[in-house]
Protein backbone atom coordinates (compact mmCIF):
# COMPACT_ATOMS: atom_id res chain seq x y z
CA UNK A 1 0.00 0.00 0.00
CA UNK A 2 2.81 2.76 1.23
CA UNK A 3 4.31 1.72 -2.38
CA UNK A 4 1.54 2.36 -4.17
CA UNK A 5 0.74 5.71 -2.66
CA UNK A 6 4.73 6.61 -3.14
CA UNK A 7 4.53 6.00 -6.50
CA UNK A 8 0.66 8.11 -7.10
CA UNK A 9 2.86 10.75 -5.96
CA UNK A 10 5.85 10.15 -8.11
CA UNK A 11 3.60 10.12 -10.61
CA UNK A 12 1.77 13.55 -9.76
CA UNK A 13 4.93 14.72 -9.42
CA UNK A 14 6.32 14.22 -12.50
CA UNK A 15 3.53 15.28 -14.51
CA UNK A 16 3.22 18.63 -12.88
CA UNK A 17 6.74 19.45 -13.93
CA UNK A 18 6.00 18.21 -16.94
CA UNK A 19 3.20 20.50 -17.57
CA UNK A 20 4.54 23.76 -15.12
CA UNK A 21 8.13 23.49 -17.71
CA UNK A 22 6.44 24.82 -20.65
CA UNK A 23 3.95 27.01 -19.44
CA UNK A 24 7.06 28.75 -17.38
CA UNK A 25 9.00 29.04 -20.09
CA UNK A 26 5.79 30.30 -22.12
CA UNK A 27 5.62 32.93 -20.03
CA UNK A 28 9.23 33.74 -19.93
CA UNK A 29 9.09 33.59 -24.24
CA UNK A 30 6.07 36.14 -24.14
CA UNK A 31 8.38 38.55 -22.06
CA UNK A 32 11.37 38.34 -25.00
CA UNK A 33 9.01 38.53 -27.53
CA UNK A 34 7.77 42.35 -26.50
CA UNK A 35 11.65 42.63 -25.81
CA UNK A 36 12.57 41.30 -29.46
CA UNK A 37 9.93 43.50 -31.05
CA UNK A 38 10.94 46.73 -29.30
CA UNK A 39 14.57 45.71 -30.45
CA UNK A 40 12.79 45.99 -34.02
CA UNK A 41 10.83 48.76 -34.06
CA UNK A 42 13.61 51.11 -32.13
CA UNK A 43 16.16 50.20 -35.43
CA UNK A 44 13.39 50.81 -37.62
CA UNK A 45 13.38 54.20 -36.12
CA UNK A 46 16.88 54.59 -36.18
CA UNK A 47 17.58 53.54 -39.52
CA UNK A 48 14.31 56.66 -40.21
CA UNK A 49 16.06 59.16 -38.09
CA UNK A 50 19.56 58.85 -40.46
CA UNK A 51 17.43 59.32 -43.30
CA UNK A 52 15.76 62.34 -41.95
CA UNK A 53 12.37 61.30 -41.34
CA UNK A 54 11.35 62.54 -37.86
CA UNK A 55 7.94 61.14 -38.37
CA UNK A 56 8.28 57.70 -39.24
CA UNK A 57 10.56 57.35 -36.45
CA UNK A 58 8.55 58.88 -34.05
CA UNK A 59 6.21 56.04 -35.21
CA UNK A 60 8.46 53.48 -35.02
CA UNK A 61 9.91 54.63 -31.32
CA UNK A 62 6.38 54.58 -29.91
CA UNK A 63 5.63 51.02 -31.16
CA UNK A 64 9.22 50.28 -29.57
CA UNK A 65 8.30 51.93 -26.30
CA UNK A 66 4.73 50.64 -26.15
CA UNK A 67 6.68 47.04 -26.54
CA UNK A 68 9.29 47.89 -24.24
CA UNK A 69 6.74 48.35 -21.24
CA UNK A 70 4.92 45.65 -22.15
CA UNK A 71 8.09 43.47 -21.85
CA UNK A 72 7.35 43.41 -17.96
CA UNK A 73 11.25 42.48 -17.05
CA UNK A 74 12.71 43.73 -14.46
CA UNK A 75 16.80 44.65 -15.57
CA UNK A 76 18.12 48.26 -15.90
CA UNK A 77 18.95 47.91 -19.78
CA UNK A 78 15.17 47.40 -19.98
CA UNK A 79 14.97 50.99 -17.86
CA UNK A 80 17.32 52.79 -19.67
CA UNK A 81 15.91 51.58 -23.45
CA UNK A 82 12.50 53.38 -22.24
CA UNK A 83 14.21 56.44 -21.29
CA UNK A 84 15.78 56.67 -24.94
CA UNK A 85 12.69 55.72 -26.50
CA UNK A 86 10.61 58.37 -24.58
CA UNK A 87 13.53 61.41 -25.45
CA UNK A 88 13.49 59.88 -29.05
CA UNK A 89 10.03 60.00 -29.42
CA UNK A 90 10.68 63.84 -27.89
CA UNK A 91 12.69 64.66 -30.02
CA UNK A 92 11.25 63.50 -32.97
CA UNK A 93 8.06 65.15 -32.50
CA UNK A 94 9.90 68.65 -31.93
CA UNK A 95 11.95 67.45 -35.53
CA UNK A 96 15.07 66.96 -34.30
CA UNK A 97 15.73 63.77 -36.21
CA UNK A 98 19.40 63.84 -35.46
CA UNK A 99 19.00 63.99 -32.03
CA UNK A 100 15.95 61.30 -32.11
CA UNK A 101 18.15 59.35 -34.08
CA UNK A 102 20.79 59.02 -31.44
CA UNK A 103 18.46 58.55 -28.62
CA UNK A 104 16.84 55.54 -31.05
CA UNK A 105 20.58 54.34 -31.05
CA UNK A 106 21.02 53.69 -27.41
CA UNK A 107 17.43 52.37 -27.08
CA UNK A 108 18.57 49.64 -29.22
CA UNK A 109 21.95 49.32 -27.35
CA UNK A 110 20.51 48.84 -24.14
CA UNK A 111 17.16 46.57 -25.67
CA UNK A 112 19.79 44.22 -27.15
CA UNK A 113 21.17 43.91 -23.54
CA UNK A 114 17.81 43.03 -21.64
CA UNK A 115 17.84 38.72 -21.45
Amino acid sequence: MTISIRRSVLVLTAVSAMVAGPVMTGLALADNKHVAEAVEHAKEAAAHGKQGHADALVKHAEGALHHAEAAGVKNPHLDEGIKHLKEAVEHGKAGHADVATQHAEGAVTHLSEVK
